[in-house]
Formats: structure tokens, C-alpha cells, sequence
């Protein structure tokens, strides 16, 4: 009897962690988080990408083997084939923990079929190999990219002592300063402060080039300048409503269309790779 009642305590108390989850599943996001052993093949600790590479490998590898077998090119299809299995072992060669997740027997079974020249065996075991990976990348797929391809900002700094994040803040603040100034006819001010947000945009604009290499300029661009000359003029000699439209031209060229690409993906790079502590756990 007393085992019994030591069973049924602990369903009760599974049940009633399992009703709290599901309370607050509005507030939590369960993710899966790839192996640690995986930023080997990313740079920067890998000169190449070279997991990524494998990927791309594996991917056009299962397309030849679908088209050569649709085809019924058994020489073609041999050859894809014999890749197709070395790339697709190599997932577990380089993440030893991911060995479980390969689909073996359907590889084999593949083989076989190109051995045997049944091409419909071939197209099933295809469909099936690729259902595989399909339910891996829907696990890893996009939390990996955030975290070894999003580009990492919080290290770097526009001058010594100047972290990237403050130069950042003190960009804001000087947009906002100069629509302040504006709206409120301190024109002297606002020219001050589009001075200063010059300055600094082509500050921002050093760091920028360290990954952006193939352009001359590429933050401020051309575009951005001429944008800038455009508001100068309109805080000299404009109405409130050029402004107005030359400075939100300005936060959409040199701000916004920056930040969907980098500032979503480093933030969110940030918040997954946080360390979740008890009390936070908890709060959820």
C-alpha cells in the first residue's frame, strides 16, 4: 500500500506541474538549443562555415539522387548517391551527440535500392531521409543561425572606451534631439545637433566597414547624405513639415532598415543565449 500511495502522489504532482506549464504557456517558449560542440564548425572558432557547407552538400546531393532517379540514370545516380552518404555520416563524425538522430536504416535502404537499380525504392527512401531532416532543422535549424550567424555587436567598440551599444544610444538621443528642437523652433540647436549625428553616423560607419568590405562607404551611403544635406537645408530655410519628412527619411535609410537586419537578429541572439536562472524560472 505504501507504494501505491507513493504512486499516486507523484502523478498528482505531475499533473499539477503539467496544469501549471500549460497556464503559462502564454508567457513561455520551449526551445531546443544545439549541441555546444557545434560552434567548432562556425566561424569565428572554424576559418569556414564548414557545417553550413555540409548542409548545403547534403541538400543538393538528395536533389540529384530525386532527379537521377526520376530520370533512371543509374550511373549519375550512383555517384550522388555515394556523396550523399559520406555528407550525411559526416553530421555525426563532427556532433558525435547527433549520431542517435541519423535515420541509418533508410540510408542503407537507399544504397541498396541505387545498388539494385529500383528507382521507385529509391524516391521512397529519398522522401523518407528528407521527412528526417525536415523534423531536425524545424528543432535547430533557426536557433543555430541566430546563434553562430547573427553578428555579435556586444564586444565592439567605436573608439577606446566607447561601447557600440552607448554610441548607438547616442545616436537616438541625437535624431530626437533635432526633432525636439525642430518641432519647438530652436532652429540653432537642431543644426548643432545634426552636426554632431554626422559625426558620429560616420563613426558608426568605421565599424560597419569591418564586415561590409566591399563597399567604399558603406554607413553613411550616398543616399543617407543626400538625405542629410536635405534636412540641413529644410532646418535652415524649411517648413515644419519638410522636416518632419526629411529627418523620418533619414531614421528610415540610416536606422530602421539597419536595425531589421542586425538589431532583431543580435537581440534575439542575446535573449536565447541568456542563462535562465531559478528566480527567473520561477517568475514564468
Amino acid at each position: 500500500m505504501r507504494w501505491t500511495y507513493f504512486i499516486v502522489l507523484q502523478f498528482i504532482f505531475i499533473l499539477v506541474i503539467a496544469g501549471i506549464v500549460y497556464k503559462h504557456k502564454d508567457k513561455a517558449v520551449i526551445i531546443k538549443t544545439p549541441p555546444t560542440d557545434l560552434a567548432q564548425w562556425y566561424k569565428p572558432e572554424n576559418k569556414r562555415q564548414v557545417w553550413l557547407h555540409n548542409m548545403f552538400k547534403l541538400r543538393r546531393e538528395m536533389q540529384a539522387v530525386q532527379f537521377y532517379a526520376e530520370t533512371k540514370d543509374k550511373e549519375h545516380l550512383r555517384k550522388w548517391a555515394l556523396a550523399l552518404n559520406e555528407h550525411y555520416l559526416k553530421i555525426g563524425e563532427m556532433v558525435s551527440s547527433w549520431n542517435k538522430k541519423l535515420d541509418i536504416s533508410t540510408l542503407s535502404s537507399l544504397q541498396a535500392n541505387v545498388d539494385n537499380q529500383d528507382y521507385t525504392g529509391v524516391l521512397a527512401a529519398v522522401k523518407t531521409l528528407q521527412k528526417s531532416c525536415d523534423s531536425c532543422h524545424s528543432d535547430y535549424q533557426a536557433i543555430t543561425a541566430l546563434t553562430y550567424r547573427a553578428p555579435d555587436f556586444s564586444t565592439l567598440e567605436i573608439e577606446p572606451l566607447v561601447p557600440f551599444n552607448s554610441h548607438m544610444e547616442k545616436l537616438s538621443k541625437q535624431v530626437n534631439q533635432i526633432k525636439i528642437a525642430s518641432e519647438d523652433g530652436m532652429s540653432d540647436l537642431a543644426i548643432s545637433s545634426l552636426v554632431d549625428l554626422k559625426k558620429d553616423m560616420s563613426k558608426l560607419g568605421q565599424v560597419c566597414s569591418d564586415c561590409h568590405k566591399k563597399d567604399k562607404v558603406s554607413y553613411p551611403s550616398e543616399q543617407m547624405n543626400n538625405t542629410l544635406l536635405s534636412l540641413e537645408n529644410s532646418l535652415k530655410t524649411g517648413t515644419l513639415k519638410e522636416q518632419g519628412m526629411d529627418l523620418g527619411t533619414l531614421a528610415v535609410q540610416a536606422c530602421a532598415r539597419c536595425h531589421g537586419t542586425h538589431r532583431l537578429a543580435f537581440g534575439t541572439k542575446v535573449l536565447l543565449s541568456k542563462d535562465s536562472s531559478l528566480t527567473d524560472l520561477l517568475k514564468h
